[in-house]
């Protein structure tokens, strides 16, 4: 089975940076795709960055504008610059077995991080 993992949330000041870690733990030789995912109080589940075969990373709107995220090797990293009191959500890590996004059995969810953005 896939494992994920998330770290690095925490409480900052408005205007701060802050930096996430995913990991994911599997079999050697596994294919897969990872992206970041939040989750706002009472609101719905948004996309911020998902990775493609290629490659590629697809952000959500607005977010490439502040965050940027980045893998190496089976960790996906999310820089998280400029941070605003709307920003405070659980952020979580994704794993989606087959690099499609389409596939709601192929997810893997972490357990998700805090991040509180205080004004």
């Amino acid at each position: 089975a896939v494992r994920v993992e998330e770290s690095g949330g925490g409480s900052v000041q408005a205007g701060e940076s802050l930096r996430l870690s995913c990991s994911a733990f599997e079999y050697p030789g596994s294919h897969y795709c990872m992206g970041w995912f939040r989750q706002r109080p009472g609101k719905e589940r948004e996309e911020v960055a998902r990775m493609y075969s290629t490659g590629d990373v697809i952000y959500g709107n607005p977010f490439s504008r502040r965050f940027t995220a980045s893998l190496s090797r089976n960790t996906l990293s999310l820089q998280m610059d400029s941070l605003e009191p709307d920003d405070t959500a659980i952020y979580y890590c994704a794993l989606h077995k087959i690099c499609t996004w389409k596939e709601s059995s192929e997810y893997v969810w972490g357990q998700g991080t805090q991040v509180t953005v205080s004004s």
